[in-house]
């Protein structure tokens, strides 16, 4: 088989939006970038270097996952964009941000998505390299569990939540990552949050400009969004697309299985650490094209739910 390409963007886009975290308007621009220079990002507001989007660069990983310092160059909630294009197969990117957070637009990664579409998606003259997992490396804590096992071929994804609320209870969701699945399962998937954590938010300066114009507010019996929810089990679904965000980190596709119960930021940025910090846990190999298999599984169980706009 043919080695797969490299890809970027055809042409330059850019979106505008606001911060969910601080509030403030805040524009970026996706410009195409060469083979070989990964996905960076680069204030424009700021006379600071590119800043790689790589896991040792991670400074935070609690509300979001945030690349470098925002007071030196960084940018904080970048997992929706790298969801998208690593979801989308874009290897080589520049984000130019003007501000020290993206844009939270919808909630999800499908204004990105849209974004990518509307640029277009340009093959280079660069054989694409991935990471393919070798052993398995788990990271347990108090909260939840993440792994990352060896994998025929390909990101397989399996996640579940499970929260004491009757609204989200306990959902589990899986696919093998490809572009069509991602477009399909869970790009509109949006982020979420519950209404007994607003004031305590708001008290740290954080969820400034969340609203249910981007995210799925959960009230202790109801969705306080109108139009309730974009799929049955949206935010088990969010939750992995955060995941492939995160993991789009290890600088290159992930050839694995990724499983996570009761994951987040922090413990996907762990478990890429350590799974680099061990030499003989991963293999850097060369990518064959292939066609999309485009398969997702389910596993769900919801108290309640809106329309399922699905």
């Amino acid at each position: 088989m043919k080695p797969a390409r490299q890809t970027t963007l055809h042409d330059a886009v850019q979106l505008d939006g606001i911060g969910v975290h601080s509030g403030a308007a805040v524009s970026v621009t996706l410009h195409p970038a060469e083979a070989g220079s990964g996905i960076a990002f680069l204030r424009s507001d700021q006379d600071h270097a590119e800043i790689p989007a790589v896991f040792r660069n991670v400074s935070s990983a609690d509300l979001s996952t945030v690349i470098g310092k925002p007071e030196r160059g960084g940018v904080a909630t970048v997992e929706h964009l790298m969801a998208a294009l690593a979801g989308l197969g874009i290897d080589n990117c520049l984000v130019e941000v003007d501000g020290p957070e993206m844009p939270i637009l919808d909630g999800s990664a499908a204004p990105f998505v849209a974004a990518i579409d509307q640029a277009g998606i340009r093959t280079l003259d660069a054989t694409r390299r991935m990471v393919k997992v070798l052993k398995s490396v788990v990271l347990e804590t108090e909260r939840g569990v993440v792994e990352l096992h060896p994998h025929d071929r390909g990101l397989r994804l399996e996640v579940e939540i499970d929260f004491d609320n009757a609204m989200i209870g306990r959902q589990l969701f899986g696919m093998d990552l490809d572009a069509g699945a991602f477009r399909r399962e869970v790009a509109r998937a949006r982020t979420f949050g519950f209404m007994q954590d607003v004031s305590r938010l708001w008290a740290v300066n954080k969820a400034l400009g969340a609203s249910l114009e981007n995210t799925v507010v959960v009230g202790d019996d109801r969705i306080l969004n109108p139009e309730g929810l974009r799929f049955r089990d949206e935010f088990v679904r969010h939750k992995l697309l955060d995941a492939v965000g995160d993991l789009s980190l290890a600088g290159a596709p992930l050839i694995g299985r990724f499983r996570s119960y009761r994951g987040g930021h922090r413990m996907n940025v762990k478990l890429l650490e350590a799974l680099f910090a061990d030499p003989t846990a991963y293999a850097i190999v060369e990518q064959t094209a292939r066609r999309e298999r485009g398969h997702a599984d389910i596993g769900v169980s919801v108290a309640a739910y809106g329309p399922d706009a699905n």
